[in-house]
């Protein structure tokens, strides 16, 4: 735990009661936001609402008092809802927490291993099309609540969801349909008119407030799943028996990938808001707990909030405090005030998910990469076809190993591999570079061959083919490898293959412009020493001096009687 370095301590050496005033109007604004979301997203898990209060308020109060971002704020977020809606269809809520527990360990180690950094390397037509995928599955899980369709079951793959929804359309409840969607039209209103104001508090509170004046006949938080608690619940874990754990680990990379992903894209954004710098392994390790502690108190999978996080920066948090006052609102809030909760119609809160689905669903960015290059735009569209009609799992892997291959194959295409001798005599093209083979004197019996680019598993074949050009063995063959930044083993293997050859021939193989990387694989594989020290030359011209001596050497032995 050398590297676990919360930023909450950090900074308390310095903390004062300005500070403290600023947290605690923060905390307590972005406590009030949170509130409905927490709920919505539990129910849209196929959950009670108090699951997603409790990790709201446990795995918040973690991720802030541990973690490694000054204004993060955590707990249940939309980009949860599908896969954690499949996981309890699959293993039930046991399962869930077995999953989320492995997910947290994962974290932890993601953080102790120091791969915080490692998460910006997935690309970002991946993130983006499982991003804009669940914002879809979202908003379609919404559409019973949202218009008070009469439903027993309503079925999970996404398109017979939506055809059960078509032939249900005649059940519709009106006084529903009018209550969601004028808790829309009054959240879009409030944004837009008065930024400061909770809008989906409001529009929550004033659709509960016109629901019991009017005696409407729609669902509610209580007709469906009774009374919130009105305390936390003892920690426990869960059960172990009909547990196959070798079935939860997929889910479980999942949700950890999840997590990792979005509280270090949140701890971007609020960086960016701050001027700050956020600790990526820190934060990682403390997702990790705070998912941990989160399920021993009966909650759900927890990460960084985007929109919450940003919140809490513009309502003017300083510290990790103000996320620890956002954990302590939203408890006291379930003490005081958790019997009130069963008046909340299921329509304002699928209205708020409405919403938030439509804000997460990276419209802009998704339609600049359709823009794009031909292979971005197909790791975009699959990944989202993938997410929308098959399962977020499945998306993210294949959405990756797609963009891998693809750059692959771009590498290998910028990978110049040329006979270099062959390609100047006679011309003058290359007169422009001062280190050019053009400007200088190529003996008789040495082949110049020259790669630019890094030399990978990608550029195997394109390296051999280029050897074919070799029309019968040269005294000498001159490996230019300057710009090169990089090899890999396959690289290494395939030079060692070059070097059996160049001795089954008889000819002497000298690299020149070695860079650092390659050096090094060269001397821990030993391979500098198979080839000999003084065949690696810094330079062309003193590889070409080397290769001058070795072809003398040669004649004065030829000539000898």
């Amino acid at each position: 735990m050398k590297n676990f370095q919360p930023k909450l301590f950090t900074l308390l050496k310095t903390y004062n009661r300005k500070t403290f005033g600023a947290d605690l109007v923060a905390g307590v604004t972005v406590g009030i936001i949170a509130l409905p979301l927490a709920m919505a997203f539990a129910i849209a898990s196929g959950l009670p609402p108090e699951r997603g209060l409790f990790t709201a308020i446990i795995a918040g109060f973690l991720i802030s008092l541990l973690g490694g971002s000054r204004v993060q704020i955590g707990g249940p977020t939309g980009a949860f809802v599908v896969i954690v809606s499949g996981i309890v269809t699959q293993f039930g809520y046991a399962g869930l927490c077995w999953v989320t527990l492995m997910a947290g360990v994962l974290l932890i180690l993601f953080g102790l291993f120091r791969l915080g950094g490692l998460i910006r390397f997935i690309p970002f037509p991946v993130t983006t099309g499982f991003t804009t995928g669940i914002a879809v599955v979202i908003f379609s899980t919404q559409v019973k609540d949202l218009l008070g369709l009469r439903m027993e079951d309503v079925p999970s793959e996404f398109i017979e969801k939506w055809g059960a929804y078509f032939r249900s359309l005649d059940t519709f409840r009106p006084a529903s349909a009018l209550l969601g969607i004028g808790t829309i039209v009054l959240i879009v209103l409030i944004r837009r008119y008065a930024p400061k104001i909770p809008a989906m508090l409001v529009g929550m509170l004033a659709a509960t407030g016109a629901a019991a004046l009017l005696h409407l006949d729609v669902e509610t938080i209580g007709s469906r799943f009774g009374d919130l608690p009105r305390m936390l619940p003892v920690p426990a874990l869960p059960g172990l028996e009909g547990m196959d754990f070798r079935a939860m680990v997929p889910s479980a990379v999942t949700v950890a990938l999840l997590a990792a992903i979005e509280s270090l894209l949140s701890a971007t954004v609020a960086d960016g808001m701050t001027g700050g710098k956020h600790r990526p392994d820190t934060e990682l390790i403390a997702q990790g707990i705070a998912n941990i502690g989160g399920i021993l108190f009966g909650g759900i999978p927890a990460t960084g909030a985007i929109a919450r996080t940003a919140a809490n920066v513009k309502s003017g948090a300083r510290t990790p405090v103000a996320g620890l006052i956002h954990a302590v609102t939203l408890l006291l809030v379930l003490l005081l005030f958790a019997p009130l909760a069963r008046m909340v119609p299921l329509a304002a809160l699928a209205a708020i998910l409405t919403v938030v689905s439509y804000n997460m669903s990276e419209r802009h960015h998704f339609m600049s990469i359709l823009r794009g290059p031909v292979s971005d735009r197909l790791v975009l569209l699959l990944t989202f076809a993938l997410t929308v009609l098959v399962d977020l799992t499945v998306a993210v892997q294949v959405g990756i190993v797609l963009s891998a291959l693809l750059f692959i194959r771009r590498m290998s295409e910028i990978t110049d591999v040329r006979f270099v001798t062959s390609a100047v005599r006679g011309d003058d093209t290359e007169a422009e570079d001062p280190l050019a083979l053009a400007l200088r004197n190529v003996p008789d019996g040495v082949e110049v061959f020259e790669v630019n680019g890094p030399f990978f598993f990608g550029m195997a074949d394109t390296f051999w083919n280029a050897l074919r050009n070799i029309e019968r063995p040269v005294p000498v063959l001159i490996l230019r490898i300057r710009n090169v930044p990089a090899i890999d083993a396959t690289g290494l293997h395939v030079l060692e293959e070059l070097h059996r050859k160049c001795l089954r021939e008889g000819t002497q193989l000298i690299f020149s412009g070695v860079l650092p990387q390659p050096r090094k694989v060269f001397e821990q594989s030993g391979f500098m020493k198979l080839i000999g020290e003084e065949n690696f030359r810094s330079n062309i011209d003193e590889a070409l001096k080397r290769a001058t001596d070795l072809t003398q050497k040669q004649e004065n032995r030829d000539e000898q009687p």
